[in-house]
């Protein structure tokens, strides 16, 4: 985990660019104190660990489906007919799709060992996150981390998109949704510790997975939870929430092929563990 200082952190949009209707705005300054962050996503072999140690059965599972994108669902895959209309077109609800099944019945984690866990809902991280000893950051921690220190920039690492030509993190390259030419290296998800980290040492704060948060979306849409980051489906003519103040929610029991986490922690807790354990400090750095 990194260590996040305490201090007053100017966060939000109100530039041009953002969606109002987001609730990106205002621009504000928010204090908060010390906290750790997790340097990575949940890989799926952390998850598997979690799993392995408690026999967790996450929602997807218990549910039989879960949304894929329609260019990743293996060959094998049934879609369940009449899950959900509501979804976009390129969402399809496939069976067996879970968390160690990324792309239906028929896919596996082979190579993807170091990849962010998908197809985890909200009540599925938080489980995780207590067993651990952590929690899911809250809005404000999660983008005052993805700043890595800086202030008013668009990305986690300054304004431009590509700095001298350069991909800095795993989002759609080509027409979404009916193209995607891979530029960046990555078809689907990316490993958790691709492209460079940002001031704080946190790797791939925007793009690869969405994030859960432990942030409700608004007082007056009971059961929606903010999501942060944005994914390996956000482009410019449909999603350009790849930036580090943008959000976005989707309801706790909501699953799908783009939609992992990152834990958070207190440092008083984190210290008194610690201390237990004879002073050992080696799981921070």
């Amino acid at each position: 985990m990194a260590r996040i200082p305490a201090g007053s952190w100017l966060l939000g949009e109100d530039r041009a660019f953002a969606n109002p209707d987001d609730g990106e705005g205002p621009v504000r300054y928010v204090d908060l104190p010390a906290f750790l962050i997790d340097k990575t996503a949940v890989t799926n072999e952390a998850f598997a660990s979690f799993v392995s140690a408690t026999g967790y059965v996450t929602e997807a599972e218990r549910l039989g489906w879960s949304f894929v994108f329609i260019a990743q669902a293996h060959p094998e895959a049934a879609v369940v007919a009449g899950a959900d209309a509501r979804a976009p077109e390129w969402w399809l609800p496939v069976r067996g799709a879970c968390w160690h099944a990324p792309d239906g019945e028929g896919s596996s984690l082979h190579g993807l060992r170091d990849h962010p866990v998908v197809h985890v809902s909200w009540n599925d991280a938080a489980a995780f996150a207590g067993f651990v000893g952590k929690r899911l950051p809250t809005e404000v921690e999660w983008e005052a981390a993805a700043r890595g220190g800086l202030q008013r920039a668009v990305y986690t690492w300054g304004d431009g998109l590509h700095p001298g030509g350069r991909h800095m993190c795993n989002i759609w390259q080509g027409r979404f949704p009916l193209n995607n030419t891979a530029d960046d290296g990555y078809l689907a998800t990316a490993p958790a510790r691709s492209f460079p980290p940002n001031g704080f040492g946190l790797y791939n704060m925007l793009g690869n997975v969405w994030e859960w948060t432990a942030s409700p979306w608004s007082n007056e849409a009971p059961g929606l939870m903010a999501m942060r980051g944005g994914s390996y489906l956000c482009h410019a003519s449909y999603c350009d929430r790849y930036r580090v103040a943008a959000r976005t929610c989707n309801h706790f029991g909501a699953t799908s092929s783009h939609l992992g986490f990152r834990c958070a922690g207190d440092l008083q807790t984190h210290s008194s563990r610690a201390s237990a354990r004879g002073g050992d400090h080696n799981h921070m750095e």
